[in-house]
């Protein structure tokens, strides 16, 4: 192969990454400017046509390695990682193993989804052509800082496109270490990395591409929708959410209480699919909350660099606000703080559990995207489901509670991943995806890979 030319437009302006810990400077990468992007997407589409001629089959050759390069930089990374954006060092090697436990059957996974389809109906035989779009934009965000670039960026290179990679402004180290290991393995210009804040990422969105990939924010994501429908780009969104928790008297109490503090302040609540809002019937409301708070205080918290921390920082200072904002708004209009009402320092917001939350607070409606978990006491599993399903999110969802019964309930709610007395993800080859407005599009799986293409069908007759 040739040599990769340069991931990043060099200029003047620096990007700089701050560790949320201690507010040091873990590096800096150049800028891209915006009127620069037309270009670097033209560079891009100009490479493209010999990357999406290589059969699936040599594109997954090209792109193996990249599996053992990740896991011999794993210390690397998750150190990185965790300087970058805050979470504990232990939460930032899981991340690396996600990406590098799966990465051999994921590319396998995308050739067989991606292969010509045969049909035959007897008058007509027809191939179904899995073609690249050409260009795609990837835009991620700082939560999952390698595996959120890897989710997009590996199937788009698969189904032949070349991409331009825009990650999040608050941890372009890791992207670009990222971006650098993979160009080590691809043609020159197949895969662009542009760094910057919104007006690179609109300028991104405006350019000349043919399909865009989003992971962020609901609010971001309705710009990018609009935006790329003048030239109907397509685009895969994946979006903010509201995650319920249901628990139903027949519950192991415990368990729950354990996964509600699990799942509510992992990565300081900086999870797409953390639960943010509990639903508790009063009859075993007492207990639940009892051993929630429990639960919570078990929690060491400080440098996530730390093998023992489980709660790190904030990723910045504008984050902590809008989370310690909502918990004073809720506690101002009648909710009760059981656990976390004091400790809040520099990026650090505690682990918090409220109780007396309804639906009226805008932290039971807002996305919070912080270490909160918001207990809301109902009659019965009715009402339970109402209110879960009292959302414009859906993204994910779970229920604790007698298999059998649980199972019912979550065929209730509206999410588009509901797990029962475990987390949302499902089995090797479901999809990632999200209902209402959480997701326009989904990952992973058979149908996920597809979305990457356009079909193609060729037909003739017997």
């Amino acid at each position: 192969m040739t040599p990769p030319s340069n991931a990043t437009d060099h200029n003047t302006s620096t990007l700089a990454s701050i560790n949320p810990y201690d507010g040091s400077v873990v590096g800096e990468v150049n800028i891209t400017p915006g009127d620069r992007v037309p270009a670097v997407v033209s560079q891009a589409r100009r490479a493209q046509p010999a990357w999406g001629a290589m059969s699936l089959d040599d594109r997954r050759d090209a792109l193996r390695p990249l599996g053992r390069l990740i896991q011999d930089q794993a210390d690397e990374f998750a150190r990185l990682i965790t300087r970058e954006m805050g979470k504990p060092i232990n939460e930032s090697k899981g991340e690396i193993d996600a990406v590098v436990g799966s990465f051999a059957h994921k590319l396998d996974a995308i050739v067989e989804a991606l292969s010509p389809e045969q049909l035959d109906d007897g008058t007509t035989r027809s191939t179904i052509f899995y073609d690249p779009f050409d260009v795609c934009a990837c835009i991620t965000p700082w939560n999952f800082p390698l595996l959120m670039p890897h989710w997009l960026v590996i199937p788009a290179l698969m189904a032949g496109n070349a991409v331009v990679l825009k990650p999040s402004e608050q941890t372009p180290i890791v992207a670009q270490r990222y971006a650098e290991a993979l160009n080590g393995l691809l043609p020159a210009d197949i895969l662009r990395v542009v760094h910057g804040r919104d007006d690179q990422g609109k300028a991104l969105v405006a350019s000349e591409v043919d399909l865009i990939c989003f992971t962020g924010s609901r609010e971001t994501g309705k710009h990018i929708m609009t935006a790329a429908g003048s030239g109907l780009k397509r685009v895969i969104l994946e979006l903010g959410s509201k995650d319920p928790l249901v628990v139903l008297e027949d519950a192991d109490v415990t368990a729950a209480a354990r996964f509600a503090a699990t799942n509510s302040f992992r990565n300081a609540g900086q999870v797409c699919v953390s639960t943010e809002r509990v639903y508790v019937p009063k009859a075993i409301a007492e207990p639940f909350i009892k051993e929630l708070v429990r639960a919570s205080g078990e929690i060491v918290i400080g440098n996530g660099l730390d093998d023992s921390t489980a709660l790190g920082p904030m990723v910045n200072a504008r984050q902590r606000d809008h989370v310690l904002k909502q918990i004073d708004d809720a506690v101002a209009h009648g909710a009760q703080i059981a656990f976390g009402h004091t400790g809040h320092h520099d990026n650090f917001v505690m682990p918090t559990v409220l109780t007396n939350v309804t639906h009226d607070m805008d932290i039971a409606r807002t996305e919070t995207f912080g270490p909160v978990a918001c207990v809301i006491t109902v009659d019965d599993e009715d009402q339970a489901v109402t209110l879960a399903n009292d959302s414009e999110f859906g993204l994910g969802a779970v229920v604790f509670g007698e298999p059998g019964h649980a199972s019912e309930v979550a065929r209730r709610l509206h999410a588009g991943m509901i797990g029962v007395n475990k987390s949302v993800g499902g089995a090797r080859g479901a999809p990632w995806v999200g209902a209402r407005q959480s997701g326009y599009g989904y990952h992973a799986s058979r149908d996920g890979h597809r979305q990457f293409c356009q079909p193609r069908v060729v037909s003739w007759a017997k």
